[in-house]
């Protein structure tokens, strides 16, 4: 506990057990007096993912704790979760004392094994002497280079066993590579050179905390900038230069402009299959240059003219210098002549929604999302104008994040308005943590998209599986108002905009939880899409 206070920890989420009871009856006496508060969730999924809303909202790491066998296993999606979206997070387990480790001792189960895939790095605590320093190194290695998850796995006789404490300031972050200024001259001479160039910004750009040296780089060589799922907000939404979302569900502008350019940089994206369809055709005219902090992703997924390894922000600070203004008024007014004019109607539908809401609660609102169509709405229409507003699961695809990770972001962020953007599919999966939103009192406003089906599986099978709708279709068998009454929480639907504007300034400006349910058509689908395995470029607008 007094590590965790060194790393400047306040905020624990987690559920208590039998193996980590020592932890707990130690925290008793942090969060008597102030020191640390601890959210107990319904559930240790619902803890993990508030403990990743935590650190996606702040920058900085969030903290589980959870007990040994089952309670252990209900992190591994979190986890999972976390580590396929570069986020940092430590997880402290207990664990069956040493003495009954290996004897299928009650609860006891190989979580180190179980999670070694999908952490950063992990601690098996042997020794009492251990501890301290691994929790220390355990922040140090979560937040490093390229973010991501640590466990820290605890058997319970140590909890309770006994060695010398000094206090130590945190450890430094460990250093990235030292920026290469030759191949960063050579990547500026691409750039003055090219006539259609396009930047390509990923979730690296915002644990870099480089949005600004970005906004600086586009700006000034007037360089039109996509960004993936991961990364929106990190380039303003609003600012002319900005292309939106690449990928698969992307805006037509942005795959065209990718699609069509003669030199693609890519800054701390990892080329995902939802960004690049088939890879054979993607920017198959541009050579392509690729920034990133983790050198296996370099030539993973696309192989590029240039790779430069090392800090995003390091990179960009010395690469800005060496490029020149530049106008691009042919390839700007080229590119902007695909834009679509996005405005806001009176129909009831996905796109209106989403813009109706952020009408009524602005900017400077953080936005979870669950996973699905929903979540592909929310990215095309929301206007993202900053860097870490947007907290989402993008590579793991976690149906049930949504809310715990709205649960960590208001925690994190007190004062800041936090909704989260669901689908009834979606929702279903873990609104248990409704209870927890309501104990803590968190101000989260939860809108629902009701569609009365898993609607992205459910479009899949309407383009791809010949209308075979197996299982998807969910019967509407929950009362969403009674639900609220239920879990303390006021809830209301709305099939109209009006209806809507109404109800989301109401639940704005109440400071309190509530659900506001959006019943919509079960055939609204998301439009554009790339069929899977096809180009970028060809995209299927509408049906």
């Amino acid at each position: 506990m007094e590590c965790l206070l060194e790393q400047g920890v306040d905020t624990i989420f987690g559920y208590p057990g039998g193996q980590i009871m020592p932890l707990y009856d130690a925290l008793y006496d942090y969060t008597d007096d102030g020191r640390i508060t601890h959210i107990l969730t319904s559930h240790e999924q619902g803890a993990t993912h508030a403990a990743d809303g935590y650190a996606r909202s702040t920058g900085g790491v969030g903290v589980c704790f959870a007990t040994s066998g089952p309670g252990a296993t209900n992190t591994v999606t979190g986890i999972a979760t976390a580590y396929m979206d570069s986020s940092p997070i430590v997880v402290i387990t207990g664990q069956v004392p040493l003495a009954s480790m290996g004897r299928d001792s009650f609860q006891e189960v190989d979580i180190i094994g179980i999670t070694l895939p999908i952490t950063k790095h992990s601690f098996p605590i042997r020794s009492v002497e251990e501890i301290a320093a691994s929790v220390r190194e355990g922040f140090r290695i979560a937040n490093s280079g390229r973010p991501g998850p640590v466990l820290i796995d605890v058997p319970k006789d140590l909890f309770v066993a006994t060695c010398d404490y000094k206090k130590a300031e945190p450890l430094p972050r460990i250093e990235a590579p030292a920026v290469d200024k030759a191949m960063v001259k050579e990547l500026a001479a691409l750039i003055n050179e090219a006539e259609r160039p396009v930047l390509y910004a990923g979730g690296g750009v915002n644990a870099a905390n480089a949005s600004a040296e970005l906004t600086k780089l586009a700006k000034k060589s007037q360089i039109p900038t996509g960004t993936t799922l991961m990364s929106l907000g990190c380039f303003d939404r609003e600012d002319p230069l900005s292309l939106g979302m690449i990928g698969m569900h992307g805006q037509k502008d942005a795959n065209l402009a990718v699609h069509h350019s003669d030199l693609l940089v890519s800054i701390g994206a990892r080329f995902s299959d939802r960004v690049t369809g088939d890879t054979v055709r993607f920017a198959k005219k541009a050579k392509v240059a690729h920034i990133d902090i983790d050198r296996s992703e370099l030539g993973k997924n696309v192989e590029p003219d240039l790779a430069l390894y090392g800090d995003v922000k390091e990179i960009l600070t010395e690469l800005i210098p060496h490029v020149k203004r530049n106008k691009r008024e042919a390839w700007n007014e080229k590119v902007d002549g695909w834009k679509r004019d996005a405005r806001l109607t009176n129909k009831f539908e996905p796109a209106n929604i989403i813009r109706t809401i952020y009408n009524v609660y602005g900017d400077d609102t953080i936005v979870a999302t669950d996973v699905g169509q929903h979540q592909m709405w929310t990215a095309q229409n929301w206007p993202f104008r900053a860097p870490r507003r947007l907290i989402t699961s993008g590579g793991l695809g976690t149906m049930g994040f949504g809310l715990g990770a709205a649960i960590g972001s208001s925690r994190a962020n007190p004062g800041k308005r936090v909704i989260l953007v669901t689908g009834d599919g979606s929702f279903r999966m873990n609104l248990n943590e409704l209870l927890t939103v309501n104990a803590q009192r968190l101000p989260i406003t939860v809108f629902v998209m009701k569609n009365r089906t898993l609607g992205m599986v459910r479009q899949w099978q309407k383009l791809f599986f010949a209308r075979r709708y197996s299982a998807t279709d969910l019967p509407d068998n929950l009362d969403y108002i009674a639900l609220g009454q239920a879990m303390g929480v006021g809830a209301t639907c709305v099939s109209s905009l009006d209806a809507l504007r109404e109800a989301a300034t109401a639940a704005r400006d109440s400071g309190e939880a509530g659900i506001i349910v959006c019943d919509i058509p079960i055939d609204e689908n998301v439009w554009p899409i790339v069929p899977p395995g096809d180009a970028i470029n060809n995209q299927v607008v509408k049906e």
